[in-house]
């Protein structure tokens, strides 16, 4: 989920230990994985990737690690991913992962911004990619990859709103701060503008553990179907596949995160704003390898960054309810030129 370049405020930073302190992990202690190429034999580059989370199943960071693991063999070099569980064993990671002198270390998350901008003071020449977030200060041997979620999130509000019978759309987001406002205010614009009429509402998953709670994202879904929504844009992390159900039961149709999420509910997910973190890992190493390093890339959909599964090769196959809508999707591919050619500016909640 969002991103940048953002300053870590205090509300965040309590989001991130609550959400990491509730993690289903097992242990405290920081993980590593085995795997590593070949390449590190025959001298290539090494590659480390830290992860605030286990991988597991969140697709996010299964992404991030194909991405790494493209990257070393590009290369012909070696990888190695540390999952962490906790605050304590991101920080281990990190150490462990700087003591070790690779070529790029790579982060996924903000819960490493301030981590990294004391490591990259302390180690200037060891080269850090950090994914969805961003130092407060430029640092020569800080590369950042953000992204534009908001402009996909606008595609499948327009989606939404063409493919409407009440009138009434709705998004569950985990919080009520800007970052995660990206999610859903731009699905809300999205679905106005191709249809005026439309009224949306947003529900906030919160709680103590707002990213990892499937009950309360399927409360709020259907506190927005009763009021009649029947297409809901799902920003509720693993919570999810909560919001799948409760869109299923009423025969109502959704909208997914990251990845392709219509295989977990063929049928109800209609499309899903895809936010491809294996790019931004292999593009991140690729420019700090050719001497490029110290820059924010900003990945939407000129770039490639963000997109939809309907307008990605093999929509046909996705199991996506928008690929029975041909119409639906010539549509939105105006819109995305748009967007593209600069013709349409999505407004960014972040920005605010």
């Amino acid at each position: 989920m969002p991103r940048t370049h953002r300053s870590r405020s205090l509300r965040l930073a309590a989001l991130a230990t609550a959400l990491l302190a509730a993690a289903a992990t097992g242990c405290n202690a920081a993980a590593k994985d085995d795997g590593s190429s070949s390449g590190a034999k025959n001298g290539g580059p090494s590659f480390t990737l830290v992860t605030p989370d286990p991988v597991g199943q969140n697709e996010f960071l299964k992404l991030a690690v194909d991405g790494l693991k493209t990257a070393a063999k590009a290369h012909d070099g070696s990888q190695k991913v540390y999952q962490s569980s906790d605050p304590a064993s991101q920080q281990q990671n990190v150490q462990a992962a700087v003591d070790a002198a690779p070529d790029v270390v790579v982060l996924i998350g903000f819960e490493f911004a301030d981590t990294v901008a004391q490591q990259a003071e302390a180690h200037p020449e060891q080269q850090f990619l950090v994914i969805d977030a961003c130092t407060k200060k430029t640092y020569a041997n800080v590369s950042c990859a953000v992204f534009r979620e908001h402009e996909g999130v606008y595609l499948a509000g327009a989606e939404a709103g063409l493919l409407s019978e009440s009138g009434k759309v709705g998004a569950v987001d985990v919080l009520d701060t800007p970052q995660f406002r990206r999610y859903s205010d731009p699905f809300a614009a999205g679905a106005e503008k191709v249809a005026p009429k439309t009224t949306a509402s947003t529900r906030f998953v919160g709680g103590q553990s707002p990213f990892d709670d499937s009950a309360r994202a399927k409360e709020q879904a259907n506190s927005l179907l009763v009021k009649g929504a029947d297409q809901i844009m799902a920003a509720a992390a693993a919570g999810n596949y909560g919001v799948f159900e409760a869109a299923e039961a009423k025969k109502a149709y959704a909208y997914g995160v990251d990845v392709n999420q219509c295989t977990a509910a063929p049928g109800t997910v209609v499309d899903n704003v895809i936010k491809k973190t294996d790019v931004a890992v292999q593009e991140g190493i690729e420019q700090v390898l050719k001497g490029k390093a110290g820059k924010t890339v900003s990945y939407g959909l000129k770039e490639g960054g963000i997109s939809l599964t309907g307008l990605e090769d093999g929509v046909e196959s996705s199991k996506c309810v928008i690929a029975e809508h041909k119409d639906v999707l010539k549509k939105v591919e105006a819109l995305r030129d748009q967007i593209v050619s600069g013709e349409l500016t999505v407004d960014d909640p972040a920005a605010k």
